[in-house]
């Protein structure tokens, strides 16, 4: 029995193999979610509903906004924030070099500094600061400069040693962790090539040790912002003391202390803003393209629109 076989429905020899059909990917769904959205949204409408039946004048803030105590406030904290974190940084530089010293003394002084100061709170430095007056009545150095305490610690001085040597420690061991992620064979080959120990410091390792050290400044600098609140203990008249006291003599106690938080976060997003194109220029060498920034992705997606538009109206 023979069987006739249709060769015209065959594929040829040299043919390719037949491809499989492509899959269909069905997302997963996630339920919880849709139920964590819900829960959050129910909490916030909740916040929103309590804040709204308060008894809150929310007229009375944007009509205190830029008074004048207020601003003065501001500009103090500003400049303490500023001074401290100056001191903080430029004494933090020398301490983290001073604990790579070989030399002992230094390295153990340097590592008591950042002991003492990070063990112990800010605010109870202050009160020490400002309290130091009950054991010297005077500040004597010889050649210098001579003064009762009292005159000599101000407010303002205390405020700002209370800040400025607590940042110091924090900011010794951020540098000190950005000078120990360069490796050292750039030491190693910098010195083979006749260059000096602080040349090799200023020219090769803190260029690279910066990429590391420049984001936990930032977040050290919004913090001292933060922080710098806390000088209303040795009566420096900062943002938080202006708010309390306008809304003392107005009778807007609250809604002068959410003035205040809208300032502080308005200083600290300007802050975060340029601590990230501050990150941005010292990540240079480390990214062959860094990504584009939130005003050139706007700019894209405007252009991209456009374009399609304009296709379509074509």
């Amino acid at each position: 029995m023979s069987v006739d076989v249709d060769k015209s429905a065959q594929p040829p020899a040299d043919a390719p193999p037949p491809q499989p059909e492509p899959l269909k990917a069905i997302p997963v769904r996630h339920y919880g979610r849709w139920v964590a959205a819900v829960v959050v949204l129910g909490l916030v409408a909740l916040l929103g509903r309590a804040f709204a039946s308060g008894n809150v004048n929310w007229d009375a803030i944007p009509q205190y906004m830029f008074n004048a105590d207020i601003l003065k406030g501001l500009r103090n904290t500003l400049i303490i924030t500023v001074l401290s974190m100056i001191i903080g940084i430029a004494l933090g530089v020398i301490l983290a070099v001073m604990r790579q010293s070989k030399n002992p003394v230094t390295s153990t002084v340097a590592w008591f500094y950042v002991w003492f100061f990070r063990g112990t709170p800010v605010y109870v430095q202050l009160f020490l600061w400002f309290n130091l007056g009950l054991v010297f009545q005077y500040i004597d150095i010889m050649p210098v400069y001579k003064d009762e305490w009292s005159d000599f610690m101000t407010p303002f001085l205390c405020a700002l040693l209370g800040l400025g040597l607590n940042e110091a420690a924090y900011m010794a061991e951020i540098c000190r962790a950005g000078l120990n992620a360069v490796d050292e064979g750039q030491t190693e080959a910098a010195h083979a090539l006749g260059m000096s120990h602080a040349k090799t410091l200023r020219r090769i390792i803190v260029p690279q040790a910066m990429r590391v050290i420049v984001p936990p400044t930032g977040n050290e600098v919004i913090n001292m912002l933060k922080t710098s609140s806390l000088v209303i203990a040795v009566q420096y008249y900062d943002l938080l003391q202006a708010a309390q006291n306008v809304g003392r003599d107005s009778g807007v106690v609250v809604e002068m202390l959410i003035l205040a938080a809208a300032w502080y976060l308005i200083a600290t997003t300007v802050l975060s803003i340029g601590q990230y194109y501050l990150e941005r220029y010292y990540a240079r060498g480390s990214s062959r393209q860094l990504p584009p920034t939130p005003l050139q992705r706007a700019k894209a997606k405007l252009s991209g629109g456009f374009h399609r538009s304009a296709g379509g109206a074509a």
